[in-house]
């Protein structure tokens, strides 16, 4: 299975666009970002879980990272609120569920190989965040290959600054907008709207009258890890 499996192509998804498709899971459904491969994929979905689903204990060969945007998703004897961001390295597992239903970022089979870190930051601790420049930065992860924060902008800020940008250029880049709106010409992109900006891509996107709260991962699609084809049931 092949869902925006060109990553030098300018890819997005608005909040209007999204179609929730049934797991193999009872009460767990998804929205497909991109994809390749069935179900062994490298994979960035939307998940929906129902009030007491669950998904199997399984592996994470390539890694898993999570935001969790509504509900409480829960992992094994852990349980993770709204805000909550997770990286689960290579070669990691757990069993995961949600009691009450909860909606998840997912993006599977991602990693470096050299990973080895299990990462867990609650994004609602204002601890967490940092006045970088004149907007506020919650870092979340970063290696050679990839930045990941999110961005809480004001009315009318451009998204990306000066140093984004030249990470964009370089490396690609891919959001989720997690509260608010952001802007490009006429285009509105509202909370849960999703994009991915390839290497080159010079974005000239803005937040709307209400600002917008960001998930921002760049430099990831300089070197695509995990889009083997062949090495995943296709």
């Amino acid at each position: 299975m092949l869902i925006n499996a060109d990553f030098s192509r300018r890819t997005e998804l608005t909040a209007e666009q999204h179609q929730w498709i049934k797991s193999p899971q009872n009460g767990v459904e998804r929205v497909m970002l991109d994809r390749v491969g069935a179900e062994k994929a490298r994979a960035t979905s939307l998940v929906r879980y129902a009030p007491n689903s669950h998904f199997p204990h399984h592996q994470h060969p390539g890694g898993e990272e999570i935001l969790v945007l509504s509900g409480i998703f829960s992992a094994d004897d852990k349980h993770y609120p709204a805000g909550w961001y997770l990286r689960n390295p290579p070669a990691s597992g757990h069993t995961p569920y949600s009691d009450e239903g909860a909606v998840i970022f997912v993006k599977l089979r991602q990693m470096s190989p050299s990973e080895e870190r299990h990462v867990a930051i609650d994004t609602h601790d204002s601890a967490n965040w940092q006045l970088v420049g004149n907007r506020e930065v919650c870092a979340l992860f970063s290696d050679d290959s990839e930045q990941v924060s999110l961005q809480r902008l004001s009315a009318g800020d451009a998204l990306f600054t000066e140093d984004l940008m030249t990470q964009t250029v370089a490396g690609g880049a891919e959001l989720l907008v997690v509260e608010g709106t952001l802007i490009e010409g006429d285009q509105t992109y509202k909370q849960g709207s999703w994009l991915r900006l390839p290497v080159g891509a010079q974005p000239q996107l803005k937040s709307g009258e209400e600002g917008a709260t960001v998930y921002l991962k760049t430099g990831h699609l300089a070197q695509i890890i995990g889009a083997d084809v062949e090495a995943l049931d296709v």
